[in-house]
């Protein structure tokens, strides 16, 4: 009977567990689809911001913004992107193994490399393994555009200032529920913006820009790396959200897969039990009748 009622305990304990896990997914999936609306409303707007961006640089002489400076990269800052919570899956575990490849790769360069993490399991991961600064836990929660500016205000100005040379994004690009895949961005010095290829026809668009479009570029240039900052954080946040939902999914298909093994088990050392009672009755019905 010990064995039964510790068979029967284990039956109610992953009941509740399969109770936590069905709560927990249905929760992530309320967000998933929030966040995947974010998403998806963003990107054509980032693509439109690229188009116009792209069509004032071939105007202008793009390259004497300092955001676009080159040096030798002596110094390298990285900006990683994790989630603050976890019970996702492989979503921070591959990301964080992604940052430390980088660093080990930047680092064996002879670079000097400082890590900003955002997200608080990359910054709770990092925190005696890399030389941390301005990191932003706690985040994901509810954010939009403005911490996309801060941000960006915690890495634009030391650039212009040349206090470091080059500037990384690794966060986890959305593709599906089943598949977040680990990328790697440069973001400063920004990319040679409107610069065409060899052969290339031009494609201006016959636009009037007031103030001129050097004045423009100079302000679009900052919401430039905004929008990139801005994307990676609602790829981000659907990542999770998705890779927590399929997680939980997974646990809960785990849990009734262990109820019925345990409600099996269950079920055999009861009528063995009901044997052994029946086999010592018979036993003394027999006992007595010879008696």
């Amino acid at each position: 009977m010990a064995a039964l009622k510790d068979i029967k305990r284990k039956i109610t304990a992953v009941q509740k567990t399969r109770q936590i896990t069905r709560a927990m997914n249905m929760v992530a999936a309320s967000r998933f689809k929030a966040a995947q609306t974010r998403m998806e409303n963003f990107r054509p707007y980032a693509a439109k911001f690229m188009e116009v961006l792209n069509s004032l640089a071939l105007r202008v002489d793009s390259e004497s913004h300092p955001l676009l400076a080159v040096r030798e990269p002596k110094r390298i800052r990285v900006i990683s992107m994790t989630s603050d919570r976890g019970l996702c899956g492989g979503f921070n575990n591959n990301l964080i193994k992604a940052t430390e490849r980088f660093i080990r790769e930047k680092t064996r360069e002879g670079r000097e490399v400082e890590l900003i993490p955002i997200g608080r399991k990359g910054r709770d991961f990092f925190r005696k393994k890399a030389k941390i600064i301005n990191a932003r836990p706690d985040v994901f929660g509810k954010f939009d555009m403005s911490l996309a500016v801060l941000i960006s205000g915690d890495v634009i100005p030391p650039f212009v200032n040349e206090e470091y040379d080059e500037l990384y994004l690794l966060y986890n690009e959305f593709v599906n529920v089943a598949v977040q895949r680990p990328t790697v961005a440069r973001l400063f010095p920004l990319p040679a913006i409107g610069r065409k290829e060899k052969g290339e026809p031009e494609n201006l668009l016959d636009s009037i820009y007031e103030p001129s479009a050097q004045a423009l570029l100079e302000k679009l240039l900052p919401m430039y790396v905004h929008v990139l900052i801005y994307r990676a954080l609602v790829d981000t946040s659907a990542g999770e959200n998705g890779a927590r939902m399929a997680a939980m999914d997974n646990a809960t298909r785990n849990c009734e897969d262990l109820i019925q093994n345990l409600t099996l088990k269950y079920n055999k050392v009861r009528q063995s039990a009901i044997t052994a009672e029946l086999m010592d009755i018979v036993g003394g019905t027999e006992a007595l009748a010879k008696g």
